[in-house]
């Protein structure tokens, strides 16, 4: 084969790479053909040419081929496809000022094991000792961790 086929072999290689990153990503038909093509071209390159070509034929597809992926992800249309938002959402901390070890409140819905409880006015984020508590249940605060609390049942006598 001529210097000609392999060339188009590389070039139609990287085409289809380009369209399984950029059209239809995943792993598809066209990304193995893709691979399948960059393969054949230096295997034949190897075989008709002679090991020299065969090289810089497998220099030239392992520079071109992540090359070609890195430029279209930085080009304009690529950016698009990329993510690139910041979460900005906080964990709400627990007033320790408002609620304290000791302190009693009501369940607001079941805790299984964990849901929210109203303590001296506030609603948070509860979790029990391991047990389910039904709705409308007085609680105990055992600990204060940084987003939600433990809490356990208070018995009745």
């Amino acid at each position: 084969m001529s210097i000609f086929a392999i060339i188009l072999l590389i070039l139609l290689g990287l085409v289809l790479l380009l369209i399984e990153f950029a059209v239809i990503p995943g792993v598809t038909i066209a990304g193995i053909g893709g691979f399948l093509l960059l393969i054949a071209s230096v295997y034949i390159a190897f075989t008709d040419l002679g090991t020299g070509a065969g090289f810089i034929t497998l220099a030239v597809v392992l520079i071109l081929a992540p090359a070609m992926v890195y430029y279209f992800f930085k080009s304009r249309t690529g950016k698009k496809m990329i993510l690139e938002k910041n979460i900005d959402g906080k964990v709400e901390l627990i007033n320790i000022e408002k609620i304290k070890i000791g302190d009693t409140g009501k369940t607001i819905g079941r805790l299984a094991p964990t849901g929210k409880v109203r303590v001296n006015g506030e609603v948070v984020e509860a979790q029990s000792t391991g047990s389910f508590i039904d709705h409308n249940t007085s609680i105990k605060v055992l600990k204060i961790v940084s987003n939600k609390i433990i809490v356990e049942p208070i018995k009745n006598n």
